[in-house]
């Protein structure tokens, strides 16, 4: 009786630790194939760097290829909707900018918060208030004295209706009462384009694209849209040393279909904490005035929920809407 009653307890204590078993070599076993890493924005921009610089470094840590597909479209909703469709199993992830589109457009084949895993934010970096050299404007302050006494008359230049370089906009707007047109291109470097030639006047544009031109005077730098300065422009105080409680950054992260088995969750979450501590990595995001976001899966799944909500206010008050 003793023997079978110990043969039991050692089946019993068996049996118990397979799933810490099976967990872990899922974990020790992935990646075992390539990885798709999709993007929903065309080659060439601050997204489109971040994901490459990333699949690059991940590839080199984990010891398979992390392939950036970009599936522009739909205002990122075509390359949201494939990833989170995909098998939940790692291979597919998704790189995550603000969560606008929950508010902007009225109906979505997917609900983003219930259908995806957070692993772990990468970057944030600040935008920058810019104004064509031609105004007499050189401040925060005048820009709101300028855009009260000519109502209407400031266009206002993005990316896109929703994108971050908008809504940065349309909060300044918000906390100010001013007016300014909102003029949206088909992305960002139109946009910019138009900023450089005077067509358009006023633009809260992403700091690693409009960087040079205000270093070289061709966009008269106002203010950065982060609570603190960026080491990029270090000139350029916050908005929020005249418009206290402003802030809007853009920010990257990774997240993969919900059910993603947690000990790959925890796998890559580790790889992406440990390239955001390598000096190379920082050095590299440094550059382009990115400040690392390193954190728990469950970190930027906070980040994401309350971006949501901040922004869901912020598309109400613009009244900005796509079907």
């Amino acid at each position: 009786m003793k023997v079978l009653r110990r043969q039991f307890l050692q089946l019993a204590a068996a049996t118990a630790a397979l799933p810490l078993t099976f967990g872990k070599a899922i974990a020790e076993a992935y990646p075992a194939r390539p990885v798709r890493l999709v993007i929903g924005y065309t080659p060439g921009g601050s997204a489109d760097l971040t994901a490459r610089l990333m699949g690059q470094w991940l590839s080199e840590k984990l010891g398979q290829s992390f392939i950036v597909e970009n599936r522009p479209g739909g205002g990122t909703n075509i390359a949201t909707e494939q990833a989170l469709r995909a098998a939940p199993d790692g291979y597919t992830l998704l790189l995550v900018a603000p969560a606008i589109n929950a508010t902007l457009y009225q109906k979505l084949p997917f609900d983003f918060m219930r259908e995806m895993e957070p692993i772990a934010g990468i970057i944030r970096f600040p935008n920058v208030v810019v104004v064509h050299p031609s105004l007499p404007i050189k401040s925060i302050p005048e820009l709101i004295a300028y855009a009260k006494a000519n109502p209407g008359k400031l266009n206002m230049a993005s990316s896109g209706n929703g994108s971050t370089i908008h809504m940065s906009g349309e909060l300044f707007k918000m906390l100010t009462g001013i007016n300014m047109q909102h003029v949206p291109y088909r992305g960002g470097a139109p946009a910019l384009t138009d900023m450089l030639s005077g067509v358009m006047q006023v633009m809260f544009d992403n700091l690693p694209t409009c960087a040079e031109h205000v270093k070289s005077g061709k966009l008269r730098g106002l203010a950065v849209t982060s609570t603190t300065r960026s080491d990029v422009l270090p000139d350029l105080p916050p908005v929020a040393d005249f418009l206290p409680g402003y802030e809007a950054s853009a920010w990257y992260g990774l997240a993969a279909p919900k059910n993603t088995p947690p000990e790959i969750v925890d796998r890559l979450n580790k790889a992406v904490n440990e390239i955001l501590a390598d000096p190379k990595a920082k050095a590299r995001f440094t550059e382009i005035g990115a400040i690392m976001l390193p954190g728990s899966a469950a970190d930027f799944g906070k980040l994401v929920a309350d971006e949501t909500e901040k922004w869901g206010k912020v598309v109400k008050f613009a009244g900005a809407k796509v079907d």
